[in-house]
């Protein structure tokens, strides 16, 4: 999968080269190319911002200078593009999933107070928030949904992996509690049933964990079903 990132701080990156995405880049599986806008600028001061129309605080992104960078971009035309913004829809995981389907996405950074809105309504496609709060800049949702995106690309993690953790289940649940070595730490034990070898008691234990998980701390995602069902497991 190929991201494009329209960016004014490409330095800011850096880190997503690292980890599960630095290994699936090695791979061959993620593919990055970060476009520095300020590459575009016509000043020779490198300048990509002016002041807003109408008066007003901050400084707005020039129009051109987004669109050139666009430009520069192979077969930009074939390729959704992504503003990253506190206006758009918030990112879960069932659009991560969704976005999987595309082989390219082309994601555009915003900085200071936003980007010109003639060049947004002729490149972009779709606006994703990463919450309903505002950041300084684009980067780091860019960054974010470049990793939650990754997760699903085949071959970058395990499939089981995805499909049990919280948000990806079928009954979008929390996932459960996880344990390892040692087995006793600070005279806390790892749940006897983990260590039964009885796979299908474990199975159960984990599903009931992760109702109680939900429960506790996300029960706004519950059925009516499903809270009936734990405020029962918990006055056992």
């Amino acid at each position: 999968m190929n991201f494009d990132v329209l960016t004014l701080f490409p330095e800011m990156f850096d880190s997503i080269y690292q980890s599960i995405v630095g290994k699936a880049i090695e791979k061959g599986l993620i593919h990055i190319n970060l476009v520095n806008i300020r590459d575009f600028s016509k000043d020779k001061h490198k300048h990509v911002d002016d002041t807003p129309y109408g008066g007003g605080a901050g400084m707005v992104i020039m129009p051109d200078v987004v669109y050139d960078a666009y430009k520069s971009i192979k077969n930009h035309k074939n390729k959704k593009v992504i503003y990253l913004s506190p206006k758009g829809k918030v990112l879960d995981q069932n659009k991560a999933k969704e976005l999987t389907k595309e082989n390219d996405l082309i994601l555009l950074c915003g900085h200071y107070e936003g980007i010109d809105e003639r060049v947004l309504n002729t490149i972009v496609d779709e606006e994703i928030s990463i919450g309903n709060y505002v950041l300084t800049g684009g980067e780091l949702p860019a960054m974010v949904l470049i990793d939650t995106v990754s997760r699903y690309v085949e071959g970058v993690i395990n499939e089981e992996s995805t499909n049990e953790e919280s948000f990806s289940n079928s009954d979008s649940l929390l996932e459960y509690p996880q344990y390892t070595r040692p087995a006793v730490f600070k005279g806390i034990k790892v749940p006897e049933i983990l260590t039964s070898g009885n796979h299908q008691e474990i199975a159960k234990w984990r599903q009931e964990q992760a109702l109680m998980e939900t429960y506790k701390k996300r029960p706004e995602l519950l059925s009516k079903e499903q809270l009936e069902k734990a405020k029962e497991l918990s006055s056992i």
